[in-house]
């Protein structure tokens, strides 16, 4: 392909690919604040000291740690439609993305929560707290300073991920690209410009990342 061929389809694929990646970044948002909100309360109940709460948790992060996303994908979107329960490409996607991401970061929190040190809760124990507050207002803010890094990994790998939800029809920058290649026939320029596009969605994220380990650090 010549350079002119070159500027031909970067002129008229860019616009839809960028489109797409929009969709993306928003979709992926969704997903890591969805994440986040199974994570948090799952990390809780991994560390609880009644054994009735901690089972359901530690299953649900088995049961999304152990099975492939893109099966997960397929049960959520194709499988559960047999049981009457049925979502839109978005929603499966999005819930589907936050279950999976809600389990590793419940992971990395609930590490972190147990990397403070025992001395922490005796403190807070001899000012009168209950476990409950203890955990609230002495363990999590220093546990999640060392959960970050961890953490904002995971949610970075959300842009790659997202990826995936193309299989079930949901209107992202790698199904925009597929659409693309069958008009265009150019398989190895667009799939090059999707990887370039997700690598600076990842960039983006990673500079965030880096701004929240900071702060959390107090630099």
């Amino acid at each position: 392909m010549d350079l002119n061929a070159l500027a031909d389809l970067a002129r008229d694929a860019g616009p839809v690919m960028l489109k797409g990646a929009g969709h993306t970044l928003a979709f992926a948002i969704a997903a890591m604040l969805g994440g986040l909100a199974l994570g948090i309360p799952t990390a809780v109940l991994r560390v609880v000291p009644w054994t009735p709460l901690r089972w359901p948790a530690a299953l649900y992060v088995s049961l999304f740690r152990g099975t492939p996303l893109l099966v997960q994908l397929f049960v959520i979107y194709y499988g559960l439609p047999s049981v009457g329960i049925e979502f839109t490409p978005l929603a499966a996607g999005i819930l589907a993305l936050s279950l999976n991401a809600g389990a590793y970061l419940s992971e990395s929190l609930r590490g972190a929560i147990l990397g403070v040190g025992e001395g922490q809760w005796r403190a807070a124990y001899s000012l009168g707290l209950t476990w409950s507050q203890a955990l609230a207002h002495v363990v999590l803010p220093q546990a999640a300073r060392l959960a970050v890094p961890a953490m904002s990994n995971t949610l970075t790998s959300l842009i790659k991920d997202t990826a995936l939800v193309s299989v079930i029809t949901m209107t992202e920058l790698m199904l925009v690209t597929k659409e693309l290649i069958s008009v265009t026939f150019q398989p190895l320029p667009l799939y090059l410009a999707a990887a370039g596009i997700y690598w600076v969605l990842s960039l983006g994220f990673e500079a965030l990342q880096r701004k929240a380990e900071q702060r959390f650090r107090g630099k």
